[in-house]
């Protein structure tokens, strides 16, 4: 185990080049002292516990320890989709050593930038390549080389590949390496310990395979999300907002489908590595869907409409479970409150009726209000959220936590992403930090998998440019020269 050291915690506003002047540095302001953190732990009276903690599973300590993946070799295969992206920084970041195969072009994931503005690009440092940000925060820890598969040497070289690796994650469209000779049905006669996981979106067989337009475009990460619900019961019901407006599904603000699919393709991957090496020697196929890892998440849903034909309608931010449990909008933003008990729900009736009595009228008033069920029928809802805004609207939100944690009530702030990034908690453990990449410093969430006593994950860098790897990887795995793998280049094939 590493030995125990100081951990200098200062601001990098000075110490770290920036790409270009328009980028801000982080932190604006330095994170909290450690002196300032242990008067915390004393307040809680945990001054040994923290200090423990903190000296076993800081982050910054977890660059010198041992990787639980180290010695697995994975490919990544793919385009425009992060699913299977996402499942190789999972496993890149627990040691593993990911190759990610791209075509001479390029992933035209590299091109994917907000509102196709080029200035939200990052360019290289040495080439000038632009890259948009998606592509450079998803590739975690991996070597990154050209491989033209449609070629019969491209093939050759990715068979040969193959036959070192632990893992292929294969991001194509479904049946597309199989038809080239090199799917898992090809590569386990080379390689019988192969594990071999697809990632698409609603799955290679029956009678809604994922599908291609006449043009073999890729269906995208919100077709899997619509398929199987997700986006009807997300969004506001018509009633709750004025003017008629609202009413209308809604799509995530991120590609969650496709990262949760990632999660669980990575997950299905560490198991059957599991089951090859303790138990069979085999390897074997995986077939991971957004759609269906989807379904993994929506709750009560399916069972609710079992039990009775209910369909769940959208009800925004409301909870049909709970009363309160919901953000409520404030002078300056959006307050979290949470009233799941009776203890917590009377609290915060005495928190507001402090300022505002009407709350107190509410609750003598309405005989519902007085139960947990009853208090979460639709029209008990509608007179709660109504008067908790009403007492909101005067207040920020640190007035508002104040208020409420007086209470030992459970309630937070939505917080902007400028928030966040300068967040005292965040800063200091830390859950952002920078990474130096070909394109300069990046602002990036360390991963939550870091806090591990002895094997933690880590981001060791991110971003790559197009074929950086391709010399020291096809020499290391294969055994090519510089002079084939030029020979290979001249033929398109590399």
């Amino acid at each position: 185990m590493p030995e125990k050291r100081e951990v200098e915690i200062k601001s990098r506003a000075d110490t770290l080049p920036l790409t270009s002047p328009e980028v801000r540095p982080w932190p604006v302001t330095p994170p909290p002292s450690p002196e300032e953190v242990k008067k915390v732990y004393a307040k809680r009276k945990a001054e040994e516990f923290g200090q423990w903690l903190e000296d076993t599973v800081r982050f910054e300590y977890g660059f010198g320890k041992a990787e639980a993946l180290q010695g697995f070799k994975v490919l990544d295969i793919g385009l425009w989709r992060l699913g299977h992206k996402f499942a190789a920084s999972l496993l890149a970041e627990a040691g593993a050593e990911v190759v990610a195969i791209e075509p001479s072009t390029g992933d035209p994931l590299r091109q994917l930038t907000p509102f196709g503005r080029e200035e939200y690009m990052l360019a290289d440092k040495e080439t000038g390549e632009k890259c948009g940000l998606d592509f450079i925060s998803e590739m975690v820890n991996k070597y990154a080389v050209t491989l033209n598969v449609e070629t019969e040497e491209g093939r050759e070289v990715f068979k040969n590949l193959a036959r070192h690796a632990d893992v292929v994650i294969d991001g194509m469209l479904p049946g597309y390496m199989d038809k080239l000779g090199i799917g898992y049905r090809q590569l386990k006669e080379i390689n019988p310990r192969l594990v071999y996981c697809w990632v698409g979106l609603r799955g290679s067989w029956g009678p809604m395979k994922d599908r291609t337009s006449r043009f073999g475009q890729w269906e995208l990460e919100p077709f899997a999300c619509a398929t199987n619900a997700y986006v009807h019961s997300t969004g506001f019901p018509q009633d709750q907002l004025p003017r008629g407006k609202g009413g209308d599904p809604t799509r995530h603000g991120v590609w969650l489908a496709d990262y949760v699919a990632g999660e669980q393709a990575a997950v299905n991957i560490l198991a059957a590595l599991y089951w090859r090496d303790e138990f069979s020697g085999e390897g074997q196929f995986i077939e991971m869907t957004s759609a269906e890892a989807m379904f993994d998440i929506q709750d009560f849903d399916f069972g609710w409409y079992g039990f009775n034909a209910s369909i769940k309608a959208r009800t925004g931010g409301w909870d049909p479970n709970l009363n309160q449990y919901e953000w409520n909008p404030c002078r300056d933003g959006y307050m979290m409150i949470g009233g799941q008990s009776d203890r917590l729900w009377y609290r915060i009736g005495m928190c507001i009726e402090r300022d505002y009595p009407q709350f107190g009228r509410l609750i003598h008033e309405d005989p519902f209000l007085k139960e947990v069920g009853a208090r979460n029928a639709l029209h008990a809802l509608i007179k709660t959220y109504t008067v908790t805004t009403r007492w909101l609207r005067e207040i920020n939100r640190v007035e508002a936590e104040e208020k409420l944690m007086d209470y030992e009530i459970a309630a937070g702030p939505v917080m902007f992403i400028d928030e966040v990034c300068e967040f005292p908690h965040f800063k200091y453990r830390p859950w952002i930090s920078t990474c130096e990449t070909d394109y300069g410093t990046v602002l990036y969430p360390t991963t939550p998998n870091c806090y591990q006593q002895y094997t933690p994950h880590r981001a060791k860098w991110l971003g790559r440019r197009l074929g950086k790897d391709t010399y020291d990887v096809y020499r290391r795995w294969i055994g090519l020269s510089p002079s084939k793998v030029d020979a290979l280049k001249g033929k398109g094939v590399i």
